[in-house]
């Protein structure tokens, strides 16, 4: 099976794309891994300001995963350690310091709509589709963690609606859910990205990460405490950047520190 997931970075912009476009980018266990990598280096690189998602081909973001592979399962088992990657995968994008964009031209199925779920925007086409037709498909299910990802990500009725009838939700209903953040066309699609990528890059970066940690923490493990994130942003050099810049009535130079 051929495919790659590949990173590149710009200007603080970090890009990911899945290029698999023969098999509507539906992810193989080789390329789960190097996502996972991909993860690591964005952390452990911390030259990425936002980083975006997208699938190569236009015709989906990721179709799932490829169901070839589960033709060697054969107990439980394996799909409690199938299950156990796809949660580490997903964690690992929803746990990186920066934010996140999905960009959605086609189908995001399966685990393709777990990971635009761990991204904390979603940008899409008019053709853009989200779905997991398990019960239509496979017979197979989600780990808790991605049923709560679902649930957080569209509510109860419309996850019951993806997972037990196996209904598929358009753009438009995405948006309306409050998972979609904009429609665009395609020929104004990088456009439109690039407009929500220039506001967070204008943001303050440690606001974000408290922020978004938080938020994940809520969803994810219920009401934490949280003191080390508000010290962690009151302490910051880029609080005292803001609120000198505040009462100067000029705009903050964010620091990321």
């Amino acid at each position: 099976m051929s495919g790659q997931v590949h990173y590149t970075i710009e200007n603080g912009v970090g890009a990911v794309v899945f290029d698999r476009p023969e098999a509507r980018n539906a992810m193989t266990w080789a390329m789960y891994d190097a996502l996972g990598q991909i993860c690591e280096r964005i952390v452990r690189e911390g030259n990425a300001r936002v980083v975006t998602f997208r699938g190569a081909g236009g015709e989906a973001f990721v179709a799932g995963t490829d169901i070839e592979q589960f033709r060697g399962f054969e107990t439980g088992q394996d799909g409690l350690d199938y299950e156990a990657v796809i949660d580490q995968r997903i964690g690992q994008i929803e746990r990186l310091p920066v934010p996140t964009v999905a960009i959605v031209d086609g189908w995001a199925i399966g685990g393709g709509l777990a990971i635009t779920a761990a991204c904390d925007f979603r940008v899409a086409t008019p053709s853009a589709k989200f779905g997991i037709p398990i019960a239509r498909t496979l017979g197979n299910c989600l780990s808790i963690a991605n049923v709560a990802r679902v649930v957080a990500a569209v509510g109860v009725a419309r996850a019951k609606r993806m997972l037990m009838l196996a209904e598929v939700l358009s753009a438009e209903e995405a948006k309306a859910a409050g998972f979609v953040a904009e429609i665009a066309e395609p020929d104004v699609l990088d456009e439109r990205v690039g407009a929500m990528v220039s506001k967070l890059l204008a943001n303050a970066p440690v606001t974000m990460r408290v922020v978004k940690e938080g938020i994940r923490r809520v969803v994810g493990e219920g009401l934490p405490d949280g003191d080390d994130l508000v010290a962690e942003c009151y302490g910051s050099r880029d609080f005292r950047i803001g609120v000198e810049a505040f009462l100067a009535k000029q705009k903050p130079a964010w620091t990321g520190t």
